[in-house]
């Protein structure tokens, strides 16, 4: 009898435990429960991520981060950051390292094979710098020409597109690129617009040409699937809150990349 007792309760035990197993995780409640949003940002992309002399984080997407935590938790502090690169910011989301990126990534097809995204909080474009001293005025005259990227953007792709001849020349950070564009080591680098123009703000040795490439959507990126729904309708929320209240706007002057 006690051994009839025993079977039926571990039989219990597998089919509840197997039926927790199924039942996908809420990140939303997980994150509530800890008390804080941990968030992948850049720390090389000013304005949207960078930090100043004495360590600290700033930005736009760093100020959105908190955004988000003070509508979660009603407060703004309540948010650990986490620095990531263009190469690395998905396998840090995906193996849970990080709640959520907001890390200036644009909205691709083949992310959302691998991510779930929010809806756009800023809409870029990429375009080309040169040194003044290269006759470059269009992407086509770079066919032949060697031309930086930053490992894990989309330059690559629009260069292979519109100058299949380039040679590419990759980085793993905006920084390390453009010093390397300065030394001569290539004739071009393409990146999104926002971040060359801070690279170059002040140096009269390079320019942005006019022309844009393409339109790339920023967007917030969480671990895929049902487990995000709460915390991607949460975050949904907050970006329209800030848009119909003017806030996002706001940010957007702030840090000097209102359009």
């Amino acid at each position: 009898m006690i051994k009839k007792i025993l079977c039926i309760f571990v039989l219990l035990c597998l089919f509840l435990c197997g039926c927790s197993a199924g039942k996908p995780k809420n990140q939303f409640k997980a994150i509530q429960k800890r008390g804080r949003i941990i968030v992948g940002v850049r720390t090389d992309t000013k304005p949207f991520g960078y930090r100043d002399i004495n360590g600290n984080l700033h930005g736009y997407d760093i100020d959105l981060a908190r955004a988000i935590a003070k509508h979660i938790f009603a407060d703004s502090g309540a948010v650990e950051f986490v620095p990531v690169t263009a190469a690395n910011r998905i396998s840090m989301l995906t193996s849970g390292k990080v709640d959520i990126l907001i890390a200036t990534m644009s909205v691709t097809d083949q992310r959302r094979l691998l991510v779930d995204f929010s809806k756009p909080y800023y809409m870029a474009g990429q375009a080309i710098l040169v040194r003044n001293n290269r006759n470059v005025a269009t992407i086509k005259q770079l066919n032949g020409k060697r031309v930086i990227i930053v490992y894990g953007s989309t330059g690559e792709e629009s260069v292979r597109m519109n100058a299949p001849e380039a040679i590419i020349r990759g980085y793993k950070d905006y920084a390390l690129a453009y010093k390397a564009l300065k030394r001569g080591d290539a004739d071009a680098m393409i990146a999104d617009d926002t971040i060359l123009y801070n690279l170059a703000l002040d140096d009269r040795s390079v320019k942005i040409l006019k022309k844009r490439f393409s339109k790339e959507p920023y967007a917030i990126a969480f671990r895929k699937g049902q487990e995000s729904a709460q915390l991607k309708d949460s975050v949904n929320f907050t970006i329209d809150l800030m848009e119909h209240s003017g806030q996002l706007r706001k940010l957007q002057k702030k840090w000097g990349i209102w359009k």
